[in-house]
C-alpha cells in the first residue's frame, strides 16, 4: 500500500526558533571590555512576533519623557537585528534612546524567561493584563521603580554631580534594570508580599531584587572575568588557584565594579553591590526592632549578605577542587563562578514556591531554600558546590536559623503528618481548578490546622515541572490559599492557633474599638501522585507573628483601615534621600 504524503497546511511554518541571542550591556556604561569598548554579553531571550517599541507578547516599551512631554523613536528588532552588538563606543551607546529600548527589552525578556525556566512553568504578571509596560526615559529624576497601577517599570535619568555636561541613564544599569524587573515578577508570584506586614516582608522585596539583579550580573562569563581582572589584575591568561582568595574578591572584584556609576546611583541602587558582602556576620542586625536596620533597604541587605557571601563561598569551592593544579585558565576560573552564580539563581527564584503566601520572614525563605535544593539535589555533601552547607552558615551568622530544625529536617520544610482525605478529590482537576483545591482544603480544614472563623480562599494553582542539571525531572502542584479574619482590637486576645500557645497582644495605645484585618494563609505543593507533601502556613491566628506585626506598623504609624498598597517610589526615593524612618509608611 502505497504511503500517503500529508502537507503541511497553507500558511504554517515549522522552522520559527523559540529562542534568539541578543545582546544587552553587561553592567553598565562605564565597564570595558578588553576591547576598550562597553562591556557586553549576549544573552538568551523568547524569539517572538515583534514590533516597534520593541513591543512582544509580555513587554512593551513605551519610551514617553513626562518630564520633557517627549515621545522617543519606537525602536524596531527583526528576528535577526542585534543593535546593541553594533555599538562602537561608550558615547555612541549614550546619545542613541533606541539603544536604550532594547537593552531595557532584552533584560526584562531574559529575566522573566529565567524566572520561568527556573519555576517550569509560565509566570503572570501582578496587575490584570499581559503587557508589562517598560519606560526607559521615564523622567528625569535619579529614580527608578515597579509600578503594579501603571503595570509599568520607569527608569529615570539624571545629570551626574561628577559631570554637569553629562547624563546617567538608569535604564543602561543591568542590575538596575534587573532589579526593577524582579520586583514586577515577585508580584506576580506572590501579590500578598507588597502588603503591609513585618519589616523582613518589606525588605525581603528589597533584599531579593537585589540577589536576583547581583547573581544575574554574575553569572554572565565576561563579567566574571572583569572581577578577576579587578580582583588579581594583570594580563595573565592562567592564574595560581591559591592566589584567588576571598579577601581579594570581596575588596577588589565584588566590590569594585563599577565604582564611578555606582556613586553616581547610589540614592535608587543603594550600596548592596560594594557593601552587602562586607556586612560583618553579626545576629544584632537581625534581632533590631528599631533604627536603621528596620528599614527595608537596610534590612534587605543583610539577605544580600548571607546570599553573597554564600556565591563566593561556593566560588572558592569550586576553585579549590583544581588546587592540586599549579596554573590554571583565567576563563575556566571565571567559568566555574558564573556557573556557581547560575546555579545560585536558580535555586534562589525556585524558593519563592516554597515560600508561605504572607508574613514572609527570612527564616522562611532559608527554609525554602534548603528545601527546594534538597527535592532536586539530596546530597549537598556530594554536590559540586555545596550550596547548602554555605547559606547555612552565612545565614546563621547574622542570626537567622531555618524554621524547622536542622538536626532532624536538615532544615527542610517538614512534611504533613496528620491523616488527609482524598477520597472526594479528583487530582486531574485539582491540578488547575481552583474550587477542586478549595474542596480538598475544606475537606481537611481541621487536618490543615485553618482557622474556622476566617473566610479563605484559594489564590492560584500552579502546575509546575523543573528539571535539575543531572535531568532529574520533578513536577509538582503549588497551590496558595488566603485566610482573612477582621476582628476588633480589644478581641484579638480571642483568636487563637491549634497549634499555638499564647494569643495576639494588642499594641500599647490602640483603639478597643479598631477594626483589623488579619491575614494567614499557606502554600500546598502536591506532589505527581497528587498527596501533599508540604503545607508551609503562616495561620491567621498565629500569636508571635501576628503580634509582632501588629506592634510594627502601629509603631510606624500605619493607618488601618485604609487600602492596602506600596508605593516603590517613594521608598526608593526615602533612600535617595537617606530617610531611615518613614512614619506614614504604606508597608
Amino acid at each position: 500500500m502505497k504511503a500517503q504524503h500529508t502537507e503541511a497546511p497553507a500558511g504554517v511554518r515549522h522552522t520559527l526558533p523559540s529562542f534568539r541571542q541578543l545582546t544587552i550591556v553587561a553592567q553598565d556604561p562605564s565597564i570595558e571590555g578588553h576591547d576598550g569598548n562597553v562591556l557586553r554579553s549576549k544573552v538568551v531571550v523568547p524569539a517572538e512576533e515583534m514590533r516597534s517599541g520593541p513591543w512582544g507578547y509580555r513587554t512593551q516599551v513605551v519610551d514617553y519623557d513626562a518630564t520633557r512631554g517627549k515621545s522617543y523613536r519606537k525602536a524596531t528588532l527583526s528576528d535577526v537585528d542585534d543593535p546593541l552588538a553594533e555599538v562602537e563606543n561608550r558615547e555612541a551607546l549614550l546619545r542613541d534612546p533606541t539603544l536604550h529600548a532594547v537593552n531595557c527589552y532584552g533584560l526584562v525578556m531574559r529575566t522573566l524567561s529565567r524566572f520561568e525556566r527556573a519555576l517550569g512553568r509560565h509566570v503572570c504578571w501582578g496587575f490584570y493584563g499581559h503587557h508589562l509596560n517598560v519606560v526607559p526615559h521615564a523622567f528625569a529624576e535619579a529614580n527608578a521603580y515597579y509600578s503594579r497601577d501603571d503595570h509599568a517599570l520607569l527608569f529615570g535619568y539624571f545629570t551626574p554631580k561628577s559631570d554637569p555636561a553629562g547624563r546617567v541613564f538608569t535604564c543602561l544599569s543591568h542590575d538596575i534594570v534587573v532589579h526593577e524587573t524582579t520586583h514586577a515578577v515577585l508580584d506576580g508570584l506572590r501579590p500578598r508580599l507588597m502588603a503591609p506586614s513585618s519589616p523582613d516582608q518589606a525588605a525581603f522585596h528589597e533584599g531579593f531584587a537585589d540577589v536576583v539583579a547581583l547573581l544575574s550580573v554574575f553569572s554572565l562569563p565576561g563579567v566574571v572575568e572583569t572581577v578577576l581582572r579587578h580582583a588579581l589584575g594583570g594580563p595573565a591568561q592562567t592564574l595560581e588557584p591559591t592566589l584567588v582568595t576571598r579577601e581579594k574578591l570581596k575588596e577588589s572584584g565584588l566590590l569594585g565594579l563599577a565604582e564611578e556609576f555606582g556613586r553616581e546611583l547610589r540614592g535608587i541602587r543603594g550600596d548592596a553591590l560594594r557593601r552587602s558582602v562586607k556586612l560583618e556576620p553579626k545576629p544584632d542586625y537581625y534581632q533590631a526592632t528599631t533604627g536603621p536596620w528596620v528599614e527595608p533597604h537596610r534590612r534587605g541587605e543583610i539577605l544580600v549578605a548571607a546570599v553573597l557571601n554564600t556565591f563566593v563561598d561556593a566560588w572558592l569551592h569550586a576553585v579549590g577542587r583544581v588546587a592540586d593544579v599549579r596554573r590554571v585558565p583565567r576563563a575556566t576560573i571565571a567559568a566555574e563562578g558564573a556557573r556557581v552564580a547560575d546555579v545560585l539563581l536558580t535555586m534562589v527564584m525556585r524558593a519563592i514556591d516554597y515560600t508561605p503566601p504572607v508574613h514572609l520572614n527570612f527564616r522562611d525563605f532559608l527554609s525554602a531554600l534548603l528545601t527546594i535544593d534538597t527535592e532536586l539535589w539530596p546530597d549537598d555533601e556530594g554536590s559540586k558546590y555545596r550550596l547548602r552547607h554555605y547559606l547555612k552558615a552565612n545565614f546563621s551568622g547574622f542570626g537567622i536559623e531555618p524554621v524547622t530544625s536542622l538536626a532532624t529536617h536538615g532544615g527542610c520544610w517538614r512534611h504533613p503528618s496528620q491523616d488527609l482525605r482524598y477520597e472526594r478529590n479528583r487530582y486531574e482537576q485539582m491540578r488547575a481548578e481552583p474550587d477542586e483545591v478549595f474542596r480538598f482544603i475544606w475537606e481537611n480544614r481541621k487536618a490543615l490546622r485553618l482557622n474556622e472563623q476566617a473566610y479563605s480562599r484559594v489564590l492560584s494553582v500552579r502546575p509546575v515541572v523543573r528539571v535539575g542539571t543531572d535531568g532529574f525531572v520533578l513536577r509538582e502542584v503549588v497551590v496558595e490559599h488566603l485566610e482573612t479574619l477582621k476582628v476588633a482590637a480589644k478581641d484579638l486576645s480571642t483568636v487563637h492557633h491549634p497549634d499555638k500557645k499564647g494569643h495576639i497582644e494588642k499594641p500599647e495605645g490602640m483603639p478597643d474599638g479598631l477594626e483589623i484585618k488579619l491575614h494567614g494563609g499557606g502554600t500546598l505543593i502536591f506532589n505527581d501522585f497528587g498527596l501533599l507533601k508540604y503545607h508551609i502556613s503562616n495561620g491567621v491566628g498565629e500569636p508571635e507573628r501576628q503580634s509582632r506585626r501588629l506592634e510594627h506598623l502601629w509603631r510606624r504609624g500605619h493607618r488601618f483601615g485604609r487600602p492596602e498598597r506600596s508605593n516603590f517610589d517613594e521608598l526608593h526615593r526615602a533612600r535617595a534621600q537617606g530617610a531611615v524612618d518613614n512614619p506614614g509608611e504604606v508597608w
